[in-house]
């Protein structure tokens, strides 16, 4: 795997719509760079695999919140 992507290969990867993985660069979410002339965004796998370990994490908290509101003890 090439060590920057485009954000069509984070679109492909992820499997979300370009909006959405616009939407992730401009809020911070998914950390990005510009390059070129025309300032197209590149991620670095590396911050496209922190970008799944964090949503990953997000989705466990959330879970384990909504189990507890659940069940409460």
């Amino acid at each position: 795997m090439p060590r920057f992507l485009t954000l069509a290969d984070v679109c492909e990867q992820l499997q979300i719509s370009t909006a959405q993985a616009y939407a992730l660069v401009r809020n911070g979410e998914l950390k990005a760079i510009q390059v070129g002339g025309r300032g197209q965004w590149r991620v670095e796998d590396v911050k496209l695999e922190e970008y799944i370990q964090a949503s990953y994490a997000r989705t466990e908290r959330m879970v384990a919140e909504n189990r507890s509101l659940q069940n409460p003890r």
